[in-house]
C-alpha cells in the first residue's frame, strides 16, 4: 500500500497544472489524454506520469488479493461470513488492476466497473470483516474495520449523489476509497510486527531445544 501513496505523489507532483485532491478524481492520475473533462465536475487533466500510476493501480490490486489469499488462516475465522469479505475484498484487489488497465479516458465502463468493485464491493467486504476476523484479533481492529467500511459506504453515497459535504468532488471520493488501504496498511503492519514478536519468542525455545 504504501507504493501506491508513494507513486501518487510523484504521479500528481509531475502536472503542470495543480493536481488538487479536493478537485481531482484520484483517476485523473491514469487517463492517458491530456484533455478537458467537463464530468462530473470540469477540470483538466494532463497527468505525465499516467503509465506510472496506472501500474501502480495493477500492482496495488495484485498485492491485495495475495494478502486475502495468504491470511486465510491467520486473520480470518472459518465461516460464511470471514469467506464472503475475503471473496468482497478481493473482488477490490481486481477493480484496483482493472481501474490501472482501463483507464477512465480510454475505457469507461471498465474504468466504473472497477471503480465499482473498489468503493461498493471493497467496502461492502471490509464492514463484513469486522464479523469475520479471528477472535485473535483485537477487537479495536475487528469493529474498526466495520467502522471503516461503513464511513466508506456513506461517502460513496454522497459521491454519487454529489454531495460532497464541503470535502470537493475528490475528498469525498477518497474519503471513499481510501479506508480500505488504510485497513490493509493498519493489518499489514500489525502482522509484520506480531510476525516478529512470534519468531523472537520461538528463536530461544528452538536454541534450548537444540542444546538439550
Amino acid at each position: 500500500m504504501a507504493q501506491f501513496f508513494a507513486v501518487h505523489k510523484i504521479a500528481e507532483l509531475a502536472w503542470a497544472r495543480p493536481y488538487s485532491w479536493a478537485h481531482n478524481n484520484i483517476s485523473d492520475l491514469g487517463n492517458a489524454l491530456c484533455a478537458l473533462q467537463p464530468e462530473p465536475e470540469p477540470r483538466y487533466i494532463c497527468s505525465p506520469q499516467h503509465a506510472l500510476m496506472n501500474g501502480s493501480f495493477v500492482t496495488l490490486g495484485v498485492l491485495l488479493v495475495l494478502g486475502v489469499i495468504l491470511t486465510a488462516g491467520v486473520l480470518w475465522r472459518r465461516n460464511r461470513t470471514a469467506a464472503t469479505a475475503r471473496v468482497l475484498l478481493a473482488g477490490a484487489g481486481a477493480g484496483f488492476a482493472l481501474v490501472g488497465l482501463a483507464p477512465a479516458d480510454t475505457n469507461e465502463n471498465q474504468h466504473v466497473l472497477g471503480a465499482l468493485l473498489i468503493m461498493a464491493t471493497g467496502n461492502i467486504g471490509l464492514v463484513l470483516t469486522g464479523f469475520g476476523l479471528s477472535q485473535r484479533i483485537p477487537s479495536a481492529l475487528r469493529w474498526g474495520s466495520t467502522a471503516l467500511g461503513a464511513t466508506a459506504l456513506a461517502a460513496l453515497g454522497l459521491f454519487f449523489s454529489h454531495q460532497y459535504a464541503g470535502l470537493g468532488m475528490g475528498g469525498t471520493e477518497r474519503a471513499a476509497a481510501f479506508p480500505l488501504l488504510l485497513w490493509t496498511l493498519i493489518a499489514g503492519v500489525r502482522g509484520l510486527i506480531t510476525g516478529r514478536t512470534d519468531r523472537s519468542q520461538t528463536t530461544p525455545t528452538a536454541h534450548l531445544g537444540r542444546a538439550g
